[in-house]
């Protein structure tokens, strides 16, 4: 390694949806953050580690910003604007086929007070669906809202101008020692990680309005002998009748949820994975603290 290291955290912001997560498995290289269709899903502040050349970058994926209603909305908002505070570098995300919503008009107003005294980058994802001059236009009006380092054209998703980002990035980072070891791309608990994946599952099997009103949390983890790993998981739910949609009829949607959950821990892990769900139904879950700092949020945050 060369004498001159750099270090620092990176926070992406954005609107729901903006295509957050996707960068930012494409930034680490590895499925650290869940990505779905559903908006909201990302509530954790999960980070990724990043190696470029002499640099680590590590990314606070907040969640989306949006306009609370609920406890968990507020604790998620303010996690979100906690991950900016608290980065040397902050990029803000917008869909370019979208443009300046209301969401991001609100995120540039806060950003004149988060930004100050750190480098703000911009980033327009989904450049595939808008036309060269649209495009122009929409970076002129955001930049004369706000005085961005630089500005990025990308596409999270295909990974155009993602190296380009990453590279500037890294040059941003204050000079320091490395943060992480080098093989370690996420400070998330494993645990944890597992968790997101099988919620992930769930969120994508149930096209209902549920996956705010369910938790998964990872009760034991076992490394056995044979290099296998069991893991024992519970799903949450708020009501009796979200129980009987998560476990479908006849516990297909469940063993279903299992499978996908089981197949892409295996993959995450290099090794055999028995995995072991059980839904339990716990009235108050949305309203518990403990609930929130295994989330990586702050109750407090989230009001009365």
């Amino acid at each position: 390694m060369a004498e001159t290291t750099r270090a620092g955290f990176v926070a992406l912001i954005g609107e729901p949806n903006a295509g957050k997560s996707t960068l930012l498995n494409r930034m680490v290289g590895a499925k650290v953050s869940i990505v779905t269709h559903k908006v909201q899903t990302t509530r954790a502040r999960i980070r990724g580690v990043a190696i470029e050349g002499d640099s680590q970058i590590v990314f606070v994926d907040t969640p989306g910003l949006f306009a609370p209603r609920r406890r968990l909305d507020r604790a998620m908002v303010a996690a979100a604007w906690g991950g900016a505070a608290d980065a040397d570098v902050v990029v803000l995300m917008i869909e370019a086929h979208r443009g300046i919503t209301p969401g991001v008009e609100a995120i540039l107003e806060r950003l004149q007070e988060i930004g100050q005294g750190r480098s703000v980058a911009l980033a327009i994802n989904k450049i595939d669906r808008v036309k060269a001059p649209a495009l122009l236009e929409l970076t002129q009006a955001l930049n004369a809202r706000f005085d961005f380092a630089e500005t990025f054209m990308i596409s999270a998703e295909k990974g155009h101008g993602v190296d380009d980002l990453r590279r500037w990035l890294a040059r941003e980072m204050p000079e320091g020692p490395w943060l992480y070891p080098e093989d370690q791309i996420a400070d998330l608990p494993m645990r944890m990680i597992a968790a997101e994946i099988t919620r992930e599952k769930l969120t994508l099997r149930l096209h209902q309005e549920l996956p705010y009103q369910l938790t998964v949390e990872t009760e034991s983890w076992e490394d056995r002998k044979d290099g296998s790993t069991r893991i024992d998981q519970v799903v949450y739910v708020a009501r009796d009748g979200h129980k009987g949609i998560v476990l479908g009829h006849r516990g297909e949607t469940i063993k279903a949820v299992g499978q996908a959950a089981r197949a892409e821990l295996e993959e995450f892990l290099g090794r055999k994975v028995h995995l072991f769900l059980q839904v339990k139904v716990r009235p108050g879950w949305l309203e518990e603290a403990e609930r929130y700092a295994e989330m990586g949020l702050d109750f407090n945050d989230g009001g009365a």
